[in-house]
């Protein structure tokens, strides 16, 4: 097959349905092009996009500024290795620092590789400096944890779905209820060997579960007083999503290690990044990790661009604005509505309860009812759909999408 022949939807579903893994569950729709808040399937359809690839298109699909660093880079020197220098790695790391406020940063390609990276910085820090024994550091987690899928990872969650049959699982986690700081301060009085705290500011996996006010300031509280590392997974909800640049800046907490992916590359090229200041970062010595793309110039140019499009274009001021007015908009629906339970979110990372169980088809029903009105989202834990559209997009497309939304909902209304 030609790799330019044209595809129907049908015929694309069936070759990856034949040849790839089957890893995952897409909405059966088969997208060939993306421009802002747009995308298009191969018959030419045209949707909003409501999840943003996880919240990796921030910026917009196919922002021009950022293309245009990758090309532009990619047409110099794309890949030299860590085994030499390049000359775009070090402006990257200079501009990054300053831009989140610390003294150095570790480059890695996915997200799941930079939770790996915190995990091992922790322990070692853990050994090195705070004097735990070897091979004895916990770290402490949250239940309803979404960071990645590799096999460590998965050891911490309680997600059946991703653990079954993957073991025999990593130890050194110990889990507590997300969101509740009694616990949290319970754990690390009954322990002496906990060498960090690892959270995400808002758990969007989960169904976009924003916690209490005071919960992340509380934590910090308490990891310093105990002598524990603060790690704040914002690869999710980071540059921008939810009304800040930080999700943890809605409570001017700073952590002890940063970790960031998706939007930071504006979801045109693979970047991921650990941040922390030297007393942590120093651990890390020549040969103890690394990764033969991370950092590599094409890198380097992208993510530089993305953030710099987030600052100019003002995204997280946008996200704020107009989350608020799809909260808003979305509970005058729910207010009169039996399918709809709730909505809840920050910035323009927000989701939907649909009031059914979580073993029925109802919420997938909605959003393949949703995508042939033009609209794309998923649902995630069975009932609950999360929408996350692209930061770029302005307050009339909103209201329409808002009316996509109710239009479809009123179909499903008992």
């Amino acid at each position: 097959m030609a790799v330019l022949e044209r595809l129907t939807s049908q015929d694309a579903i069936a070759l990856e349905d034949k040849y790839g893994a089957h890893n995952y569950h897409p909405l059966p729709v088969v997208l060939s092009r993306g421009e802002g808040v747009y995308m298009w399937d191969v018959e030419g359809k045209k949707y909003y996009d409501f999840l943003s690839a996880y919240s990796a298109v921030n910026q917009g699909h196919c922002n021009p500024r950022i293309v245009n660093a990758m090309v532009e880079q990619a047409k110099t020197l794309t890949l030299t290795s860590r085994a030499f220098h390049n000359d775009m790695l070090g402006k990257f790391e200079q501009y990054a620092t300053s831009y989140f406020g610390f003294d150095k940063l570790l480059p890695m390609n996915t997200g799941a590789e930079a939770v790996e990276t915190a995990i091992k910085i922790c322990r070692k820090w853990a050994y090195e400096r705070k004097g735990i024994k070897e091979q004895d550091a916990q770290i402490v987690v949250c239940e309803n944890n979404f960071h990645g899928r590799t096999t460590t990872i998965i050891s911490f969650s309680n997600d059946e779905g991703a653990r079954k049959n993957f073991g025999p699982y990593t130890p050194g986690f110990l889990k507590i209820p997300y969101d509740d700081t009694e616990a949290l301060e319970k754990i690390l009085k009954e322990h002496d060997n906990i060498a960090g705290f690892l959270v995400e500011p808002i758990q969007g996996e989960a169904g976009v579960y924003v916690p209490s006010e005071g919960y992340l300031t509380k934590a910090r509280e308490l990891c310093k007083e105990h002598g524990v590392l603060f790690i704040a997974d914002e690869i999710q909800t980071g540059i921008a999503r939810t009304g800040k640049l930080l999700a943890i800046d809605h409570e001017n907490v700073k952590p002890d290690m940063l970790i960031l992916g998706k939007a930071i590359s504006g979801g045109v090229y693979p970047v991921s990044a650990v941040l922390a200041n030297n007393e942590v970062m120093d651990v890390i010595q020549p040969g103890q990790h690394g990764s033969t793309f991370g950092g590599n110039p094409v890198a380097a140019a992208v993510a530089t661009e993305a953030l710099e499009v987030v600052k100019d274009e003002k995204l997280a001021e946008n996200a704020e604005k107009l989350g608020q007015l799809f909260r808003s908009e979305l509970q005058k629906y729910i207010d009169n509505s039996n399918i709809v339970s709730l909505v809840r979110g920050k910035g323009l990372l927000n989701a939907i309860v649909i009031n059914d169980s979580e073993d029925s088809s109802t919420a997938w029903d909605i959003c393949m009812a949703l995508k042939e009105n033009g609209l794309l989202a998923k649902p995630t834990h069975g009932n609950i759909i999360r929408f996350a559209p692209p930061l770029v997009m302005t307050e009339d497309q909103l209201l329409d999408c808002v009316s996509i939304i109710t239009t479809t909902l009123k179909d499903f209304e008992k």
